[in-house]
């Protein structure tokens, strides 16, 4: 894993040691950052601090997203082709749980306003909705349009999720309220990861065809703003909320690894 000052704008140091990284999630509270391994099929901490491994956990057969339920301290974590959720507790980092789901699994994310975990299962078109008090299921919502749900986000506030579609390369618009796809929209082929910027009220979409899709939303509406083109396998994308600058890894640009870094074009201040 590559450590980059987003001040300095250059690389900090590398982690060795974590196989084929799917995901990266940074719990500033806990002063750790978390890793899937696929290679390995492992769940790796890292101290934020000294930028060491300190442990290791399963991450069940094809670990890929994760998200963080802070009151009941538990790290969840996409088994994508494991077909479940895996449950580690963060403060002995052990499994603890692993939730059946019946399909493939998509990329996880938490809720603020429910407290609660949602999951894509992929190969049943479906949302689902995880009480981690329980760690049971509590919901399955049917996504009318989805095929391939992967890619997920959530809004908290306007209380909605944004759904990227591999297969049929959308983006879908949930009301999480109502439970009802109330939007949908192209992307690049293959979309994945998608991050927010609470500032501007963007949504992007990266897709690994190369092009980021970006959509503006606010309480009323949602409407796509650009398509910019970042470069090959563009499917990471992460954004700074005080700089509003977006950071593409790309693992292959004329042959070597890069970091291309997007900033909107804001209108000057008066």
């Amino acid at each position: 894993m590559i450590v980059f000052d987003t001040q300095a704008q250059r690389v900090v140091t590398r982690i060795p040691g974590i196989s084929h990284v799917h995901g990266v999630l940074a719990i500033p509270e806990l002063g750790k950052t978390y890793a899937s391994a696929t290679g390995t099929n492992e769940v790796v901490a890292i101290d934020e601090n000294t930028l060491k491994v300190t442990a290791r956990a399963p991450g069940g057969v094809y670990p890929d997203g994760m998200a963080y339920a802070p009151a009941v301290h538990k790290l969840y974590v996409s088994d994508e082709h494991g077909d479940t959720e895996t449950v580690v507790d963060v403060r002995t980092n052990t499994r603890v749980a692993t939730i059946p789901l019946g399909g493939d699994v998509g990329n996880t994310q938490y809720d603020p306003e429910s407290r609660h975990i949602f999951v894509n299962v992929q190969t049943r078109e479906q949302l689902i909705e995880i009480d981690p008090e329980s760690d049971k299921v509590i919901a399955r919502t049917d996504l009318p349009g989805a095929k391939g749900n992967h890619g997920l986000l959530i809004e908290p506030h306007q209380r909605r999720a944004f759904i990227a579609c591999e297969d049929n390369h959308k983006l879908l618009v949930l009301d999480l309220g109502a439970r009802k796809v109330t939007a949908s929209f192209d992307v690049g082929e293959d979309p994945d990861v998608l991050a927010y910027d609470p500032g501007l009220h963007y949504v992007y979409v990266a897709a690994e065809s190369g092009p980021v899709s970006v959509f503006e939303t606010d309480s009323a509406s949602v409407s796509k703003v650009a398509e910019v083109p970042v470069g090959p396998d563009a499917h990471v994308v992460a954004v700074d909320p005080e700089s509003h600058k977006a950071y593409f890894p790309l693992k292959d640009l004329g042959g070597r690894t890069a970091l291309r870094i997007v900033a909107p074009d804001l209108p000057s201040s008066p």
